[in-house]
């Protein structure tokens, strides 16, 4: 196993660890994960910008347990306040680079935030975390249109979308 796969799968067994007997909080990073795998791929993201994709997918919602205990919430602009940091005390024992690091404690602190978007990273991990988000959250068809327009920018997230929603 190349360097870059393994601490992928080391940081997937420390966010497992991280969120133990919560199997749908796993469950779902552990999907986020794969459809911004799936997603960078066929968009041709370089293996720079992949892996720095996948890590922020793994750990983006690692703000939801802080922010229930700080704010009695989970909601998406407080996991934004608090997972930066907790994601960046989690990756630190790893061998990623300050800019990779950067990059992901930016995702963490950015993935519920739809304007200003400054990279395809940015763009898939809100691609790939919809993506799940419709299915768990039940979402109307009205719902998932109207996120389709306004959301899905890849080819492939769009496709995607279509064929498992549309």
């Amino acid at each position: 196993m190349d360097k870059l796969n393994e601490i992928l799968a080391e940081v997937t067994s420390k966010m497992i660890e991280y969120e133990s007997g919560k199997p749908d909080k796993t469950g779902h990073f552990l999907k986020v994960h794969g459809f911004a795998q799936t997603i960078g791929r066929l968009e041709k993201l370089s293996e720079e910008e992949l892996f720095t994709l996948e890590i922020a997918a793994l750990v983006h919602d690692i703000g939801i347990n802080p922010a229930l205990d700080k704010y009695g919430s989970g909601a998406g602009k407080y996991q934004e306040l608090e997972g930066p940091a907790v994601a960046e005390k989690l990756l630190e024992n790893f061998d990623i680079s300050d800019s990779i690091m950067a990059r992901v404690c930016f995702l963490v602190g950015h993935h519920h935030t739809y304007t200003g978007i400054d990279g395809i990273d940015w763009q898939i991990l809100l691609e790939a975390d919809l993506l799940v988000n419709i299915l768990e959250e039940k979402m109307s068809i009205e719902a998932i249109k109207s996120a389709y327009d306004k959301v899905f920018k890849t080819s492939t997230g769009k496709r995607i979308c279509e064929k498992l929603y549309l």
